[in-house]
């Protein structure tokens, strides 16, 4: 149920974002802790401004139109974010 309102929005917001040749691709919604995980495509990959588009805007949008919803992260972030292990070959 989340889920849907949640892609409900971003299929409102997506022609903003792809006005700028980027666009915004949802991944997950965790229904319990509220986080919503999407991927931000196109020019919004090298964009400066990307970081404000998730949350100032996509994030600040999707808190106010959907109950239960408490962070939008970008994909990219989450992988960047995890740790580090070390491989022999």
């Amino acid at each position: 149920m989340l889920r849907e309102k949640v892609e409900q929005v971003i299929e409102v917001v997506r022609p903003i974002i792809q006005a700028d040749n980027g666009d915004v691709v949802l991944h997950e919604v965790d229904e319990a802790s509220g986080l919503v995980t999407v991927e931000l495509t196109g020019a919004c990959v090298t964009c400066p401004a990307s970081n404000q588009t998730l949350k100032a805007g996509l994030e600040r949008i999707l808190r106010d139109r959907v109950p239960g919803v408490t962070e939008v992260r970008n994909i990219g972030d989450t992988v960047d974010a995890l740790p580090e292990t070390s491989v022999s070959l």
